[in-house]
């Protein structure tokens, strides 16, 4: 599966015995600033887990820390043991506890919960374990669980971190080693998925810039359109009594299978009045197409 952004090649139109004329070379920045990345994530079926247990499988209302951070880490190929590895081999040796996610909730999807049935109908051999160890008895062998799935949504989000692993990543996401979900396996994103590569203000982006893919059109007569956002910081930009705080186990701490874990943080969500132009239409691939096709030079690249 090929995620790259689609691109149009460049075709120079100074003839081949004129000069062509002097441009200043990009400017590189210092490894350690900030830079982000725009991601889409959409999918027909999602599920963002932030505090399931046994029986009962749930799902967060938009894409948890841990969640996000599962992507990057699958797209570089790491496995569960070291996903939380810091790159040594960058400047400052950054990790994926060093990135700030802002959440743009386009269509934030509707809860729906799947009855799933496991064990049942197989002799007792290959009936469900006990935790003694045993074999579930036949009239026992049927486990049910509720597992909830956040359909139809579609969210945009800025990445920030260290400009070199922001680089890094967005490398990643091009030519993913496996092949990144939406929580669970059965959850493919939608495309495309990186947006935009490596920018200085991809929050400006955010607001400004990158199409909006609703539910349903906006009012006629509106001459914007309210959204909902999920800041990991709290916007500076909004009175303090204006933005709502929500606690999340999301903070990944290890993804070993035996000791995985998670530590709670705090996202503040707030209401953001768009501009109506970054509404497409009902049909949004053909904006993000064209989106993606204006990418900027990646200023973390050296100049040619």
């Amino acid at each position: 599966m090929t995620l790259r952004n689609p691109r149009i090649p460049h075709q120079s139109s100074t003839p081949t015995q004129q000069r062509a004329p002097h441009r200043t070379p990009p400017t590189r920045p210092d490894p350690q600033q900030t830079w982000g990345l725009l991601l889409r994530l959409a999918a027909p079926v999602a599920s963002y887990g932030a505090g399931s247990a046994f029986h009962h499988r749930d799902t967060a209302r938009h894409p948890t820390r841990s969640a996000v951070t599962g992507i990057l880490a699958a797209a570089a190929g790491r496995d569960k043991e070291h996903a939380l590895d810091p790159f040594t081999e960058l400047p400052g040796a950054p990790g994926y506890h060093d990135l700030r996610l802002t959440i743009r909730a386009d269509k934030p999807g509707t809860v729906h919960t799947d009855y799933h049935v496991t064990g049942g109908g197989y002799p007792r051999a290959m009936s469900l374990p006990t935790s003694a160890g045993a074999r579930r008895s036949p009239n026992r062998s049927a486990l049910p669980t509720h597992r909830d799935y956040l359909h139809d949504a579609a969210f945009t989000l800025a990445l920030t971190g260290p400009a070199a692993l922001i680089k890094t990543i967005a490398t990643h996401l091009e030519q993913p080693r496996h092949a990144p979900f939406l929580g669970r396996r059965a959850c493919l994103p939608d495309e495309p998925l990186l947006l935009r590569g490596p920018h200085p203000d991809p929050h400006h982006q955010l607001l400004h810039h990158a199409p909006l893919t609703l539910h349903r059109p906006p009012a006629p007569t509106a001459a914007t359109v309210p959204v909902t956002f999920w800041w990991e910081e709290q916007p500076r930009h909004t009175p303090a009594g204006d933005a709502e705080a929500e606690q999340l186990n999301d903070q990944p701490l290890d993804f070993t299978p035996h000791t995985r874990s998670h530590a709670s943080h705090t996202w503040w969500r707030t209401t953001e009045q768009l501009p109506l132009h970054l509404y497409p239409g009902p049909r949004p691939h053909p904006a993000l197409a064209d989106y993606c096709r204006e990418q900027e030079p990646c200023p973390c690249s050296p100049p040619a």
